[in-house]
């Protein structure tokens, strides 16, 4: 090949000689690939299988050094770039058509200090890496409910999980930030350094540059919680969902509660008769003792009726953590839609109930989860997080198998959305948006204030939008026209 055609970030063809791109190679411990590479298809893949996008070139980096060449290689050439963690994010845009991947999948490092209950971590490290390295210490860093859900992208995007009501989110434990930012530069910020960068960083998204590390404060739990999941009948859905909403709202910081409708896979411990059928439940994780969390258990297990299983039980919170994975697998046909809400009052769940009953797809699902608590007590100009003040987060999660049958699958998704969101609180979650979602439901993301906020510093740390190809706040002075067709980092 003589010479490489790459996208720009305008959106036009720009060509690069082969000594160039060689020599581009050369300085990348990683390795570079093409179209033709070895390797390339692999690389390229993400978690959602609806996403396939074709990158002209892919800066394997295996460290800092490999990214300020891959950045100042791309700044250079005016390129378009994408910026990959783990691949774990629903709007694929860690992939970009025709332009430079920086893949940041094989730096997976992490380091835990006991003693400061430091963690220092990598951003091609998904929560499943993390627990394992910290558990070994009694500590955990708060991540979300799914362990193959990356680091990265998550706690960019102010993620949750079940520790968000005790500890807050995962922004809230981050401590400092080693970044490169559109200038080349290799930065480490922290509340004492650069701190309105770091501010922008706990809940900005990927909006600011490549982050090559996290140091977060983590905090003691486990190896064994109380933990797991009451499962019913889908035709106790209506009666669950109020139920849970009861407890919520009378439970304690270390109680989180997730309500679920899916289908019942063919697990040994659901009855044969309802295998393939709908079914609802409630999932519970107690953060602190296990002899505490009786109480709880007893309340959840109050629910009238016999369940279809009870797997409440103390177990290791990483193997709780899991529980989730297996009806979020790679390469499936995935589209999402989520809102926040304040109250889930009866007609929100009557409305609720005639979508579940309507669905399109034995993969997809819905979440319900209890946020609030400790997350709620962080000023809210603290960080970058839009959504501090919710009190749940519903998830639509459409999944399937054959890409031919994405039309009636994303619709259900849409219209249950539709009709649930003039009960919500208006608010955007990044991490939870597809690549569809408009410029208003970004900024919908986040309090005025903090959208201002954060295009100022987008302004000042990256004024030509190099950083794009995400779920895009534009800089304060350069908006109109700024972002191309993709519009979050994995």
């Amino acid at each position: 090949m003589s010479a490489f055609e790459i996208r720009t970030r305008e959106g036009s063809i720009t060509t690069i000689d082969e000594a160039t791109v060689q020599a581009f190679a050369g300085k990348l411990r990683g390795g570079l690939l093409h179209q033709d590479s070895p390797g390339y298809d692999e690389a390229r893949k993400l978690w959602n299988g609806m996403i396939d996008r074709r990158p002209a070139l892919i800066a394997r980096c295996l460290g800092s050094a490999d990214v300020v060449e891959a950045v100042n290689f791309a700044r250079q050439h005016d390129l378009l770039i994408s910026v990959r963690g783990a691949g774990h994010n629903i709007a694929g845009t860690a992939i970009v058509e025709g332009g430079l991947m920086i893949d940041l999948f094989l730096m997976k490092g992490i380091r835990v200090e006991p003693e400061s209950r430091r963690v220092w971590v990598q951003p091609g490290t998904t929560w499943a890496d993390v627990d394992i390295e910290t558990q070994l210490h009694g500590l955990i860093v708060p991540g979300g409910i799914v362990s193959t859900t990356g680091v990265s992208g998550f706690t960019l995007g102010g993620g949750f999980g079940w520790l968000t009501r005790k500890w807050g989110y995962t922004p809230d434990l981050l401590r400092s930030v080693e970044i490169v930012t559109a200038d080349g530069q290799l930065r480490n910020v922290s509340a004492e350094s650069e701190s309105d960068l770091f501010w922008a960083l706990s809940g900005g998204g990927g909006n600011f540059g490549v982050v090559t590390g996290y140091e977060f404060e983590a905090q003691p739990l486990g190896p064994t919680v109380m933990a797991g999941i009451v499962f019913y009948p889908f035709e106790r859905a209506r009666e669950l969902l109020r139920f849970h909403r009861e407890i919520t709202r009378e439970a304690p910081n270390e109680l989180a509660c997730l309500f679920a409708v899916r289908t019942a896979p063919p697990a040994p411990f659901l009855p044969a008769e309802v295998h393939g059928k709908r079914i609802c439940g409630i999932a519970m994780s107690y953060a602190g003792p296990v002899e505490d969390a009786a109480p709880y258990v007893e309340r959840i297990r109050s629910f009238p009726g016999e369940p279809l299983a009870d797997l409440i039980r103390p177990q290791p919170f990483s193997a709780h953590q899991k529980f989730l994975d297996s009806g979020q697998p790679w390469g499936r046909q995935y589209y999402w839609k989520s809102d926040f809400f304040e109250v889930l009052n009866d007609e929100a769940i009557d409305r609720a109930i005639t979508h579940w009953e309507k669905i399109t797809s034995p993969l997809s699902s819905t979440l319900v989860m209890h946020l609030g608590g400790a997350a709620k007590d962080v000023p809210i100009e603290a960080s970058a997080i839009g959504h501090r003040n919710a009190e749940y987060v519903m998830a639509i999660q459409a999944a399937w198998e054959d890409p031919a049958e994405s039309e009636q699958h994303i619709a259900w998704a849409r219209a249950f959305w539709n009709d649930l969101h003039p009960f919500s609180s208006g608010n955007g979650y990044i991490n939870f948006q597809t690549a569809e979602e408009s410029e208003d439901r970004i900024r919908q993301s986040y309090p005025t204030v903090i959208y201002e906020r954060l295009a100022e510093i987008k302004q000042r740390y990256d004024p030509d939008n190099m950083f794009r190809h995400n779920k895009n706040i534009q800089p304060m002075t350069g908006r109109a026209g700024a972002t191309t067709a993709m519009t979050g980092d994995d």
